[in-house]
């Protein structure tokens, strides 16, 4: 071997030699929790850099600090004094003054202490037989405290809760919000008319399913135009508290109230059906 080539290899030899050891020794792994911090401050610095929306309204009046309160009455429905509550296999009919319809709108459907309510929607009929809607919308994480405290003044020892599934979902969710905000449960000892039961006796397998939407479109002949679909309630919700704009959280309004008004109408269509 030429002494040229010799040095070369010599060279390529010394280039490929590791670093001393105190050079390369690796990093120490970052503790989980350190590094969802540093993955949490990246996140919000990229959502604090973005520009607030200029469309930040949300309709109503707050009544605590980022809890507003939207409030229509309407006339619908005509109830009788008196709602024949057979088709659900109660004994007794009930007043109309008692029924409070309910809806929830959450950050998904999982359910458990990960899931918050953070809009929720009564109506009931007032004694001249108008319908009043009411929602309450926390605009802030902080509000919901104050949105369980005004939803439980609603309720009294007579209510009976009207719903669609609710018993599954929507009161088994607010009653872990109480829990975990310390809070006294309000709905414990209240009937409750699910309808989504004596739906699914008479027409299950009749309509292609038994959805809320099914049910207003087959009895009540209500056609949804422009309707944000509840799946997306949470996004729309999300987006607006980092700063997005409140036009897709003026929609689930709409959409909730709509639930309300089609919670109330199916159950008097239900109360007319011949037993």
């Amino acid at each position: 071997m030429s002494a040229l080539a010799a040095r070369l290899r010599q060279l390529r030899m010394q280039s490929g030699r590791s670093q001393p050891p105190e050079a390369t020794a690796a990093k120490p792994a970052l503790a989980p929790d350190v590094l969802r911090l540093i993955q949490g401050r990246s996140r919000m610095q990229g959502v604090i850099q973005r520009a607030p929306s200029s469309d930040r309204f949300v309709p109503g009046t707050e009544i605590a600090p980022g809890l507003v309160l939207t409030e229509a009455i309407m006339a619908w429905g005509r109830p009788s004094p008196l709602i024949d509550t057979a088709f659900a296999r109660w004994d007794e009919p009930i007043a109309h003054r008692r029924l409070l319809h309910f809806d929830t709108e959450t950050t998904g459907l999982a359910g458990g202490t990960g899931t918050r309510a953070w809009m929720i929607g009564a109506a009931d009929w007032l004694a001249d037989g108008r319908f009043r809607v009411r929602q309450l919308t926390t605009t802030t994480m902080g509000a919901e405290a104050a949105m369980l405290r005004t939803f439980a003044s609603w309720l009294q020892p007579d209510t009976v809760l009207v719903s669609y599934n609710g018993k599954c979902y929507d009161a088994p969710l607010l009653k872990t919000r109480y829990r975990l905000a310390r809070l006294p449960d309000p709905l414990s000892g209240l009937g409750h008319l699910d309808l989504l039961h004596p739906v699914r006796r008479h027409w299950k397998g009749v309509w292609e399913n038994c959805r809320l939407a099914t049910a207003e479109r087959e009895l009540l002949g209500v056609v949804r135009e422009d309707d944000l679909p509840g799946s997306e309630a949470p996004a729309a919700w999300l987006s607006f508290l980092r700063g997005g704009s409140a036009l897709n959280l003026r929609r689930v309004l709409v959409h909730n109230s709509q639930d309300l008004k089609s919670l109330a109408g199916v159950l008097l269509h239900l109360a007319r059906l011949p037993q």
